[in-house]
């Protein structure tokens, strides 16, 4: 069955249909074409965020039984490629998210609606009030990344000390302030820290120094030559056009 949407309705009810309609996958065994990126290139590093506490919800989503990242075979294979580009550079692609569970994205939208504005919350959305976040398109009902279409991912310098971890009890500044003061990345600077919902995140934002500019142009440019296509608001998200059509609600669990 296909999504789709019904005038006058909420976010929340949004979500609501659309777990009412997604594909149910089998019982401990990924769906047709889905696959581990470890299994297809492990040399590619991965943080899935929404995994642990260390994202704008401030906690593991539904949904992410292991932090692992799952594509699509095809998207894997252009991964497997750009990481080829990449590492005789010292460069590695680090993934950030990949495929995303149905229930996760009704987290999100509940989260988004629930009127509660905490200190953590904030520094993922210093400017913008999360009401306020489905409304301008940081947050959507049905998201690219339960068809398998999408990814969010930056670069790391393998050379760079990349040892420092997220501390939840440390009181970090917002995702827009210079790399030191924000929570770790473990990764190049793109003049914003990831999940950042605020207009400095824009993949073209002006006021980055050309440094950020640089490696925000870097990833543009090897993403591009594998076919994904950019969202102009998250300079971290890449899609691969007309590649997602089906819903998925499956579960990411640990590999085997």
């Amino acid at each position: 069955m296909g999504w789709r949407a019904i005038a006058g309705r909420g976010p929340l009810r949004y979500a609501l249909i659309l777990l009412a309609a997604i594909v149910p996958a089998c019982a401990g065994a990924l769906p047709f074409d889905f696959v581990y990126l470890r299994d297809i290139d492990p040399t590619i590093l991965q943080d899935i965020r929404y995994a642990g506490s260390n994202n704008f919800v401030g906690r593991p989503l539904p949904g992410y039984e292991a932090a692992e990242c799952v594509v699509t075979r095809d998207m894997a294979r252009r991964l497997q490629a750009i990481q080829a580009e990449l590492r005789p550079r010292g460069l590695s692609l680090k993934m950030l998210d990949c495929y995303r569970p149905v229930r996760a994205v009704a987290e999100m939208l509940a989260w988004s609606q629930d009127g509660v504005e905490t200190t953590a919350g904030r520094r993922y959305t210093p400017r913008i009030a999360k009401q306020d976040l489905f409304r301008l398109g940081y947050i959507a009902v049905r998201s690219s990344h339960s068809t398998g279409a999408a990814l969010d991912l930056t670069l790391v310098e393998l050379a760079a000390d990349n040892s420092a971890v997220f501390d939840p009890a440390k009181d970090y500044a917002d995702c827009t302030a210079p790399a030191a003061l924000r929570a770790p990345e473990g990764s190049v600077d793109m003049g914003t820290g990831y999940d950042c919902l605020d207009p400095k995140a824009h993949t073209a934002a002006q006021g980055l120094t050309p440094e950020q500019r640089r490696w925000r142009d870097e990833l543009l440019s090897a993403m591009a030559r594998q076919g994904f296509v950019n969202y102009a608001k998250e300079w971290w998200h890449f899609s691969l056009p007309g590649a997602g059509a089906t819903t998925y609600v499956f579960p990411i669990r640990p590999r085997r």
